[in-house]
């Protein structure tokens, strides 16, 4: 396979997020909804461990974090409309539904109640969110972006982000897909143009030099 180009510099503390993208019970435990329709989400839990750390790095460098969720609206009302048979077996199992157990966040993520968490129905956390103006309320330029899945919710994110003209930054080792083909090639795509990617350790290099204090 092509190999991936990586960042070289380092990935600013100012004027930055941590984007942590969909980190939910649903898509690490095939007993949920995917699961159930055939999807085998356990290699998405190759995420989680560079997550965790993404998160108490940030925290100990004063970078805000925000949450997103893939959360459908009571009745599935919001669901997309091309209807192939896996998508109408998800409608009946109100697959990521309004009130279900399977939308919730991991429990190792510890959300602190000041920290945002956006809801959204479409791969790019900007689509139909309140994203865009909680970032230009934080006066926010750059994002550092984590979590699942690499090719799909995690690189549509990247692209809409970059079209927006924010510094964009996807930690290698803090996201996942079903498949290391798809992980690596949806990297590869997001590096030639709309992001620059990195791993945890480069983070916690850059934004230790750049507070002053040790991560």
């Amino acid at each position: 396979m092509l190999e991936i180009p990586m960042h070289a510099g380092d990935v600013p503390r100012q004027d930055t997020i941590l984007l942590v993208v969909d980190m939910q019970r649903g898509f690490f435990d095939n007993s949920y909804s995917l699961g159930q329709v055939g999807m085998d989400v356990l290699p998405l839990r190759d995420a989680i461990p560079g997550t965790l750390r993404l998160v108490d790095l940030a925290r100990q460098a004063g970078v805000p974090i925000v949450f997103t969720r893939y959360v459908y609206t009571r009745g599935m009302v919001d669901f997309a409309l091309h209807r192939r048979a896996r998508n109408q077996m998800r409608i009946d199992l109100n697959s990521l539904g309004e009130g279900s157990e399977e939308i919730e966040l991991i429990p190792e993520l510890d959300v602190r109640p000041q920290e945002i968490v956006i809801d959204k129905a479409r791969a790019s956390s900007f689509y139909g969110t309140r994203l865009q103006p909680v970032l230009t309320g934080m006066a926010i330029r750059n994002i550092v972006v984590c979590g699942v899945t690499t090719n799909i919710c995690v690189e549509t994110t990247v692209r809409d982000a970059g079209q927006r003209d924010y510094a964009t930054y996807v930690v290698r080792d803090a996201v996942a897909e079903t498949t290391p083909e798809r992980n690596h090639y949806a990297l590869f795509g997001m590096a030639w143009s709309f992001a620059d990617i990195v791993t945890t350790d480069d983070i916690a290099r850059s934004w230790a030099g750049q507070s002053g204090s040790a991560i």
